[in-house]
């Protein structure tokens, strides 16, 4: 079963009138390819994401903590409802704990994409020094 996002390409048949059949190694480069082109297109909308949720996550963190300190340090404990009221407390606190979890996952996934793009650049450098060495000329 195919991954989600990802399309399988039919590899064309070999052409038996003129025997021009591909080697395994040519086919084998050419799916590495593709996939670190689907690599590069997909690492930039999975960075983007990224810094989106890190910035919401933040905010909605940043609006629980706030939400649970201030009627310590205010001295405001009676509003429409208690504010020290322990089942709001708790409630408030299970929320800032999910924030967080938020945080940390768009945090990681962002430091992930980080990463795959630097090893990406890296991938494209070795193989035009390849190409420099095979053919004595670089690709642009």
């Amino acid at each position: 079963m195919p991954m989600a996002g990802l399309s399988r390409k039919r590899m064309p048949a070999p052409d038996s009138e003129t025997g021009n059949e591909k080697s395994p190694g040519v086919m084998i480069i050419e799916a590495q390819e593709e996939l670190i082109q689907h690599i590069e297109s997909g690492q930039a909308r999975i960075r983007a994401l990224s810094i989106i949720t890190v910035i919401v996550a933040f905010l909605l963190a940043a609006s629980y903590f706030s939400q649970i300190v201030l009627p310590f340090v205010g001295g405001d404990r009676y509003q429409t409802v208690d504010l020290l009221n322990p089942s709001l407390v708790v409630f408030e606190v299970a929320l800032l704990a999910l924030s967080a979890a938020w945080l940390y996952v768009g945090v990681v996934n962002y430091l992930f994409s980080t990463r795959i793009g630097k090893q990406v650049r890296e991938i494209r450098a070795a193989e035009r020094e390849l190409e420099k060495r095979i053919t004595g000329r670089t690709s642009p």
